[in-house]
């Protein structure tokens, strides 16, 4: 009797602890801002990226590119580029989105078809590396084209991680900036003055925001008149590039009537009579 009672006890107490409701458990959460890589108050400038020649250049800029020369030559030699054969022209690309570097463009012009263009970082403050991206060697992309080159992002990845930033740069102004380092003279499509054109060729820049903190930038460049390009570039909530498109831009044509086209039948016959 006393061996059923004890087991009487003990299936009565796993049945309580079986239907006995838990108590759930609530964690609470609370929502962290990411800040933004890039400052949304972008500059209402077509022409931010300018190039200066050699005699434009300050006179510390220049000391400091005679000083990287045999880095930069060395670097070069890496990516299978004679440095030291043929004459190398260069010019500095000012960024305002990059200014603790100084960007250069070296061009070798050596007749058609045999064109060699890669462009360099300086850190101006000595805490980082030179840094190359090639364009062109001959005439011919390295690899793939440099816009959409993964050694490119990465380069350029590398050289806005040396900057250090205390505020968050301007986001159009990074954009040109990367467009000016793989090769173009980039001039963006601003929104059309209403009282000029009350019709704009190409979309205006923009920027748009993901949940996560992930950014998108786009822009059309207008520098080649002909060939006009849209660029859009995927950075991460840290500010880092991770992927890029560059493909030809599709323009709005503007519906012109001319005065021959317009249909005067009915007040030619009015006319008559």
């Amino acid at each position: 009797m006393l061996s059923i009672a004890a087991l009487g006890a003990i299936l009565t107490a796993q049945t309580v602890k079986e239907v006995s409701p838990a108590q759930p458990k609530f964690k609470e959460i609370t929502p962290v801002e990411t800040p933004l890589p890039f400052s949304l108050q972008a500059r209402c400038n077509a022409q931010l990226i300018q190039f200066r020649t050699i005699d434009q250049m300050t006179e510390k800029d220049r000391d400091l590119v005679a000083d990287a020369e045999s880095s930069i030559g060395e670097r070069v030699g890496l990516q299978g580029m004679e440095f030291n054969g043929g004459k190398w022209n260069y010019e500095q690309v000012v960024c305002p989105a990059i200014p603790n570097h100084i960007l250069l463009r070296f061009t070798r012009n050596s007749g058609t078809g045999d064109v060699s263009i890669f462009s360099a970082s300086i850190p101006r403050n000595g805490d980082g590396r030179v840094r190359i991206i090639p364009i062109q060697m001959r005439g011919y992309s390295l690899f793939s084209p440099a816009p959409i080159n993964a050694m490119a992002i990465s380069a350029f990845n590398r050289i806005r991680s040396e900057e250090h930033f205390d505020a968050p740069p301007d986001w159009l102004a990074t954009g040109l900036c990367y467009a000016a380092l793989t090769g173009g003279r980039p001039q963006a499509a601003l929104s059309a003055d209403p009282l000029v054109s009350p019709v704009p060729l190409a979309a205006p820049p923009r920027i748009q925001i993901q949940k996560r903190g992930n950014v998108i930038l786009s822009f059309v460049d207008l520098s080649a008149a002909h060939h006009p390009m849209e660029w859009t570039m995927d950075f991460d909530s840290s500010g880092k590039l991770a992927r890029t498109v560059h493909k030809p831009a599709g323009l709005m044509q503007p519906n012109v009537l001319h005065p021959e086209s317009i249909d005067v039948k009915e007040d030619a016959g009015q006319a008559h009579n």
